[in-house]
């Protein structure tokens, strides 16, 4: 891939890269849609997606804590959640030195 502008990409243009690939851009829609779902089904379940050279994407747990009210000042409690996390690949990191 060419460097891009500083705004980065987004997924249209994502899709537009795959599709000079595919030579189609309905397919290249469907192959990129097809690739977020799975992945985001994934965390869902809890599952750990890893795809070698790039990076890895899982679920983490935050833990409760206590937060503020920006507007009143007023203290409150802020639950435990899962959040998505993406730890990259070696390779990823080699190409953005």
């Amino acid at each position: 891939m060419e460097k891009e502008s500083s705004k980065g990409i987004n997924k249209g243009d994502l899709i537009s890269k795959v599709a000079e690939v595919l030579n189609s851009k309905k397919d290249a829609q469907a192959a990129v849609d097809c690739m977020l779902a799975s992945i985001s089904e994934a965390l869902a379940e809890h599952k750990t997606v890893t795809l070698v050279g790039f990076g890895t994407f899982k679920t983490s747990e935050r833990k409760a804590r206590k937060g503020r009210n920006p507007q009143t000042g007023k203290e409150i409690d802020i639950p435990s959640r899962n959040v998505p996390k993406f730890i990259p690949g070696k390779a990823l990191k080699d190409a953005i030195k």
